[in-house]
């Protein structure tokens, strides 16, 4: 089959790999009718991401069709039309029980690097290294699925593709970035990061019950769809964000601040940007947590800062201070996908959202590579890639 490989930073190839196989009785094997390029893809292609091996499958929003089911994954047959988690779990352990899927304690086969790195390790997810699972990713034909009874969802055939793809990730993703802010009626939540999944924060807040949203970025495509979704738009190139949000909020900050960016923010966004950014070309320092600086100082005493932006590793001069002195609470994880899906499934088919709205660019498999660099650059107002095998 053909699938879009890692083979360096910066070099991602479509190329033919083996198809895969039914390894386990709970596995499921669909043939991929839609997958994207995810924010989080774009770690991999810079090559921040650790544990990226050549020839590695990318990808982790998919869907498709089931053609192939082991025979004790009861929950599927061949022929349904499925959207694929994240988040690979195991439906049985501690955290899975308690529906923290992306915590699985079974799933990361690559769990003692984890936990060199973190002290414990997540659950493995497709297509995102070996300190994760190592498992393929599902920008190719076909995905091999492991507890096939636990994570994929059901879909119905009246929607499109494009209306459902984004159930295995970003949609997720920015909803629990909202719902960690424990919104009230009234509320302020301010956005760094206008690109999909702050895209679905901006909106999900809104679904949530936030008065207003302050939404962050530079590119005008985005700030465009931020602010067509209701929300106020500050381009942090032309504004002092810090003083923005401040005399908006009537010098009291935002009830929430929602980190959608992570580790890779614009590096001419400030001077600790270009510092953090020398920091790891060097290799002093392993993440640049800029936007996290600044979220916390535009918090509001006793507010929640939401971080749903990738961070891998040891964060420099964060302002643990200003946190503790003022009460903020942190939330944050890897989205366990699962406990979300079915919520906010009947959200699209109520017509409540319609998660294609975020769609700029399509292509096939074989288009990939050129896309990737499409995306990461924002070519051509390139906000999110969809591929059809």
């Amino acid at each position: 089959m053909k699938a879009l490989t890692f083979h360096g930073r910066g070099d991602i190839r479509c190329e033919s790999v083996p198809d895969p196989k039914i390894e386990d009785p709970r596995d499921a094997i669909i043939k991929v009718t839609a997958c994207a390029i995810c924010g989080s893809d774009l770690h991999i292609f810079d090559g921040i991401v650790p544990e990226m091996h050549t020839g590695d499958v990318l990808g982790h929003e998919t869907m498709g069709e089931v053609v192939e089911v082991g025979s004790e994954s009861k929950k599927l047959k061949v022929g349904d039309r499925v959207v694929v988690p994240f988040t690979i779990s195991c439906g049985e352990c501690f955290f899975c029980q308690r529906g923290y899927f992306s915590a699985c304690e079974r799933t990361n086969r690559d769990h003692a690097k984890a936990e060199k790195l973190w002290g414990h390790s997540p659950a493995g997810l497709f297509g995102y290294s070996h300190l994760l699972g190592g498992y393929a990713g599902g920008q190719a034909e076909y995905l091999r699925v492991p507890h096939a009874d636990v994570g994929p969802i059901k879909v119905p055939s009246q929607l499109r593709d494009d209306q459902l793809l984004f159930l295995s990730d970003i949609f997720p993703t920015g909803y629990m970035a909202a719902e960690f802010c424990d919104i009230k009626p009234g509320d302020v939540i301010a956005i760094w990061g206008c690109g999909p999944v702050g895209q679905f924060a901006i909106r999900s807040a809104f679904l949530l019950g936030a008065e207003r949203v302050i939404a962050i970025d530079k590119a005008p495509e985005r700030l465009s769809l931020a602010k067509a979704a209701g929300a106020e738009t500050l381009d942090y190139s032309k504004v002092d964000v810090y003083e923005a949000i401040q005399s908006l909020t009537k010098g009291r900050g935002a009830d929430a601040c929602i980190d959608a960016v992570g580790t890779e923010p614009d590096p001419t966004a400030s001077i600790d940007s270009m510092i953090d950014r020398a920091k790891v070309a060097t290799f002093l320092g392993t993440d640049q947590p800029h936007v996290l600086r600044q979220a916390i100082h535009c918090c509001r005493n006793f507010g929640t800062v939401s971080i749903v932006g990738v961070y891998a590793g040891f964060l420099d001069k964060v302002p643990l201070g200003s946190a503790m002195n003022r009460g903020l609470t942190f939330r944050m994880a890897q989205t366990p996908v699962q406990r979300y899906l079915p919520r906010l499934l009947e959200r699209i088919e109520s017509g409540d959202i319609d998660p294609s709205f975020v769609v700029t660019h399509r292509g096939s498999l074989e288009d990939g590579p050129e896309l990737y660099k499409t995306f990461r650059d924002r070519k051509d107002g390139c906000v999110k890639v969809v591929l059809t095998p």
